[in-house]
């Protein structure tokens, strides 16, 4: 199903994506070295309930994954890239942390990802995947409009990926959101310009480039929900929740 909003609802939409910025924003300047990641979970829970939002993760249930979510927001470390369960394990000086998250509000949904190092060390690698999934983003957000094709974002995203050296994993990738989470269209992280459905006003769109640093391959944890590099390497993923308008591109998941 592809959802197309209608005028009365952006505004609702501009809410739901302010309110995901500011718990990523809240919740990131709080991880530090030590933190739990089932801490990290309790805050992103408190903050969507305060605010009258729903998670869009605790009772999620796709065919790929094992059960329901059973968490407020995903958070994938170091290898782990989607999907990341919280569970018992303290943040070290140096590691690769995704938030994901996606909450409803005022019946519409939006979803972002940020991805950044906990503590003072910065790995050079890990500091370069962060980069090229941000501008991948960019680019991304850059080639969205009325009357482009989905094509045309995979093929700005996947072009920033291609450049920096990276192999594109097509599995999973960016897609419609609007009263649900997950919704057609998909938006793969490489594709051909010109192809695909053409983006019309009152439609949102989750972008969400993401990389392993020498591989394409993904392995899922015993947790059945957690995907990680094959060969263990380091990931970052980096996301937007957008409205395509009249005039472009709205991001509505940058924090403020």
């Amino acid at each position: 199903m592809i959802e197309i909003l209608d005028p009365t609802q952006l505004p609702r939409a501009r809410q739901a994506g302010a309110l995901v910025a500011d718990i990523l924003q809240t919740v990131k300047s709080r991880c530090a070295v030590g933190t739990d990641l089932r801490e990290i979970d309790r805050w992103a829970q408190a903050m969507i309930v305060d605010a009258g939002a729903k998670s869009c993760y605790v009772d999620y249930e796709p065919s790929f994954g094992r059960g329901p979510f059973g968490h407020y927001i995903c958070t994938s470390v170091n290898d782990a890239v989607l999907h990341g369960r919280p569970y018992d394990y303290a943040l070290a000086d140096g590691d690769l942390l995704t938030l994901d998250l996606a909450v409803s509000l005022g019946g519409v949904v939006a979803d972002s990802a940020v991805s950044f190092l906990v503590g003072d060390a910065r790995p050079p690698e890990s500091v370069a995947l962060i980069d090229v999934t941000e501008r991948a983003l960019s680019a991304g957000i850059a080639a969205a409009g009325p009357g482009a094709r989905i094509g045309d974002i995979s093929h700005a995203i996947g072009s920033v990926l291609s450049a920096a050296g990276y192999s594109i994993n097509t599995e999973f990738g960016g897609h419609g959101v609007g009263s649900t989470m997950h919704q057609d269209p998909h938006i793969a992280n490489t594709g051909r310009p010109g192809r695909g459905y053409k983006l019309r006003p009152g439609l949102l769109l989750a972008l969400e480039p993401w990389v392993m640093a020498d591989t394409a391959t993904l392995v899922t944890d015993a947790d059945g929900w957690t995907l990680r590099s094959a060969t263990g390497c380091r990931t970052a993923h980096s996301e937007h929740t957008i409205a395509i308008t009249h005039d472009g591109a709205e991001i509505l998941t940058q924090p403020q």
